[in-house]
């Protein structure tokens, strides 16, 4: 007997017929407070004990009534163990003999229990090198901004305390009252919920001026799934994609992946220098995409020129380029006068046009979209198909529920006055008390500030002091041009209260 299994008592084993002794009372720990059911908890450390060898193939287990007695159980407890275990492949029945192993595991030789200390750490192990090669892509290594709790002034996130959650709960529950539980509940069209597409092309069309029907529409799981789409139906390697020096890193890093070859041109106070766009056309043999978030620049917030995008769209039709537009914040524009998407005006049929639910309503609720010709549509979702058979019907419905009851439009307008009074403290507290260390314009929309630090400053140093003091912020890495530091950084407002607006400045003055 080995020393382990003679720490344990003779009545830890019963005689059953098997070339190994096994303690089974000693081994199989029951955790009553544990939410996982105890017929769980044996069955799952059964299994374990068989994939390590400790279990041998073929091995006879203690009858229901002797395991029960052994651990203090419930017979019917071990039944269920053994019946899960069955079930899963990893026990067999002979009647009139018992519970056996099942006897297709290969051989497993359990390693003898020994404390080394040069052994790695779980930390070590974990990160282990498979035995296959990867390509590790550099450009895909950036941190993932998911402070949400304390004191933050984000990269502009909604406030899902606005969240219209009630109204949302009853669209969900009428999902599971209304229509034939057979089609709610199996594949849906992996275009998105028919009931969203169709609401969501008449609140496009009453608001952007677009002209679409259900069929231009593709639902997704957020802007970026759209971005990612298009970038792989419509590039190729090689092909070359403009953006503006400063850019939406989620979008570069697709085109990147796609394996364009990224120009990049100015960005000013009237969004991207379609003049240097020109220049551009004129000196390369083609361009294939030219991506712009035009409503309000990301990451800058400005808003691109009427003028700019009228050339834009000729420049697009002179030179056959698409242009990929990204209006993820159109809902809130404070001037009461928004100006019109460029797919509104695009009488060639030069654009993509990607918008988002997101940031309307919450984070979590994974609900974008794309807008364009139905023959693109078919493809990007003929492609979707192979990732992500369908997005969240259920969702989908709720939301598409939420348009047809004129909820989310309510919810949309109360939004936009509470994010307007917002942005106005924010920007008075950035005036009166920061304007020695910060230089910012007052963005006419969207739900952040763009925010240029006194090159004295070192904004990276600054930002880990606030989290040190209970105020997260990005320290801007993620939005400098390639060799370039620019010192700035978006300042959410949107996602806090006033009060927490001035919390945070208190922090931040504190600091510098």
């Amino acid at each position: 007997m080995s020393n382990f299994a003679g720490l344990c008592k003779s009545s830890d084993f019963k005689n059953i017929a098997s070339p190994v002794m096994i303690p089974f009372k000693s081994l199989i720990q029951i955790d009553k407070s544990s939410a996982v059911p105890v017929f769980l908890q044996v069955s799952n450390q059964l299994a374990h004990f068989i994939r390590a060898g400790t279990l041998l193939a073929g091995q006879r287990l203690p009858g229901t009534r002797q395991l029960a007695e052994l651990l203090t159980l419930n017979r019917q407890t071990i039944v269920a163990a053994y019946d899960e275990g069955l079930a899963q492949g990893w026990l067999e029945s002979k009647t009139g003999s018992g519970t056996y192993v099942a006897a297709h595991f290969p051989e497993v030789k359990p390693q003898a229990l020994t404390l080394d200390s040069t052994a790695p750490s779980p930390q070590t192990i974990a990160s282990k090198t498979p035995g296959y090669t990867f390509e590790s892509i550099p450009f895909l290594h950036r941190p993932i901004l998911t402070q949400t709790t304390g004191l933050h002034l984000d990269d502009g996130f909604p406030d899902i305390r606005l969240a219209p959650m009630d109204e949302l709960s009853r669209a969900y529950r009428s999902y599971f009252r209304w229509g034939n539980p057979q089609a709610h509940f199996g594949y849906g069209d992996t275009k998105g919920h028919l009931l969203l597409r169709e609401q969501l092309s008449a609140h496009l069309n009453e608001t952007r001026g677009l002209r679409t029907t259900s069929d231009n529409i593709l639902i997704t799981r957020g802007s970026i799934m759209g971005v990612h789409l298009a970038s792989q139906v419509l590039l190729r390697p090689g092909d070359v994609v403009v953006t503006g020096e400063t850019n939406y890193v989620g979008a570069t890093m697709n085109f990147q992946r796609a394996g364009a070859t990224l120009v990049t041109v100015p960005v000013d106070q009237h969004g991207l220098d379609v003049e240097a766009l020109a220049q551009v056309c004129a000196q390369q043999k083609s361009i294939r995409m030219v991506f712009v978030t035009p409503h309000h620049h990301y990451p800058t917030t400005v808003t691109l020129r009427p003028d700019r995008r009228i050339r834009l769209l000729q420049l697009a039709e002179q030179y056959g380029f698409i242009v990929l537009e990204d209006d993820y914040d159109y809902d809130f524009h404070y001037l009461s006068r928004p100006i019109l998407p460029l797919a509104s005006a695009d009488p060639k049929g030069m654009v993509v046009y990607i918008g988002s639910l997101t940031k309307s309503v919450a984070p979590a609720f994974r609900i974008g979209y794309v807008v364009a010709p139905s023959e693109l549509i078919d493809e990007l979702a003929r492609l979707r198909r192979i990732i992500d058979r369908q997005g969240d019907p259920m969702l989908e419905f709720a939301v598409g529920q939420l348009f047809k009851t004129g909820d989310l439009k309510r919810h949309f307008r109360k939004a936009l006055r509470t994010y307007q009074a917002r942005r106005d403290r924010f920007c008075d507290l950035l005036t009166n008390e920061l304007a020695q260390y910060v230089q910012f314009a007052k963005p006419d929309g969207g739900m952040a500030v763009w925010a240029r630090f006194d090159p004295a400053i070192d904004l990276e140093k600054l930002a880990l002091r606030a989290g040190q003091q209970g105020l997260f912020f990005s320290n801007g890495v993620s939005h400098n041009p390639p060799g370039q530091r620019l010192n700035c950084t978006r300042f959410g407002f949107a996602s806090s209260t006033e009060d927490e607006l001035e919390l945070s400045i208190r922090v931040l003055k504190k600091i510098l």
